[in-house]
């Protein structure tokens, strides 16, 4: 990967004052991705070196399973991520960072019910 690419997350939070017109100007506070098969290893390592390296303070990878949800949550410390949660199903995930929130895995799969 060369210091010119540019990797865009699923999902970003950041600060107003960190946008200049389009673009972020720093790192988001929190970068998520929706993890698909052909996905996977490239969010776990890639991604998350990159976002590590780039200061975002808080990863998600969401793993949107019908049958198995999962929420895998990294945090920066000391400059390197350490996961902090790892929840599945109708498990609750509760953060203060970057935002107070509560995030259930399964609450985030649409549940097709039968006709």
């Amino acid at each position: 990967m060369s210091t010119s690419s540019e990797l865009i997350p699923d999902l970003a939070v950041a600060r107003l004052r960190d946008f200049a017109e389009r673009r972020l100007t720093g790192p988001p506070l929190l970068a998520v991705e929706v993890r698909s098969p052909s996905t996977a290893l490239f969010d776990l390592n890639t991604k998350k070196a990159v976002y590590e390296r780039f200061g975002i303070e808080s990863y998600w990878i969401v793993v949107p399973d019908a049958d198995q949800p999962e929420l895998m949550v990294f945090e920066l410390r000391a400059g390197r991520y350490e996961q902090i949660a790892y929840v599945t199903g109708d498990e609750p995930f509760h953060t203060e960072r970057p935002f107070p929130v509560e995030v259930v895995p399964s609450r985030l799969v649409p549940r097709f019910l039968p006709d």
